[in-house]
């Protein structure tokens, strides 16, 4: 979730390079062999057309430190404590800026690759240009981590299958949509969805898309874990 305000004092970070360059490794290119990197809380940059972004937001966040090799190949080491609560949403964000109605296609490829300890979900973060609506997307979740509001069944579209919550968060509505097993790669159909919610249920008008956010919403990762996102493509008009 990406809120329009701090929601807690973050501590200050402590991320040394070593301990970056360590984490990440060889495979995914370690923090001095990559493009961008950064370990600051609202550290950001953009790449090939695409807005990187560390996002350590929560409140009681440990350290965090993201690279990248371009806007679709980058990943983060993040060592948040076990606590409740989110710690961060590093993302990748594409901006739309087109009305429901005005779209032909909106579709996107992701391959990750995501620790089995810690608390997480790897999820698209889709806002309207008003931030009212709030559409999130769990491709895969690990740990003590649950959507917002209440249960709303499930559907399938944009070539998956998604249990449905429809909620609130005090400053906007919030649609997640779980896919109904874990996923690391694959292609989403983002356009149905949208439609669905505005013509199908009514919960909002030919709303503006603006940001495409993909990333990871971690709670915790205790010790240190890394988040590979090995490729991304956002894709419409």
């Amino acid at each position: 979730m990406a809120p329009k305000t701090l929601r807690g004092t973050v501590r200050a970070l402590i991320a040394p390079a070593l301990a970056l360059a360590a984490t990440v490794g060889p495979a995914s290119a370690p923090a001095h062999a990559a493009v961008w990197n950064s370990c600051d809380q609202w550290g950001n940059t953009t790449l090939d057309g695409y807005i990187l972004y560390n996002n350590i937001w929560g409140s009681g966040a440990g350290s965090q430190c993201v690279w990248a090799n371009s806007g679709t190949n980058w990943g983060v080491w993040a060592d948040h404590p076990d606590t409740g609560g989110i710690k961060s949403y590093p993302n990748s964000k594409k901006v739309i800026n087109k009305p429901i109605s005005s779209l032909s296609s909106l579709t996107s490829t992701y391959r990750v690759t995501v620790p089995s300890a810690g608390a997480y979900n790897t999820s698209y973060d889709i806002w309207d240009t008003d931030h009212d609506y709030e559409i999130m997307l769990w491709v895969n979740h690990h740990g003590a981590v649950g959507p917002l509001g209440t249960a709303q069944g499930t559907v399938s579209l944009g070539g998956h299958t998604w249990n449905v919550y429809k909620g609130n968060n005090g400053a906007n509505e919030v649609f997640s949509f779980l896919r109904t097993s874990d996923s690391t790669s694959g292609t989403v159909n983002i356009l149905p969805v949208l439609k669905w919610i505005k013509d199908t249920k009514g919960w909002m008008g030919d709303e503006t898309i603006g940001d495409v956010q993909f990333g990871y919403e971690i709670t915790s990762s205790a010790g240190g874990l890394d988040f590979r996102t090995g490729s991304l493509t956002v894709s419409g008009g």
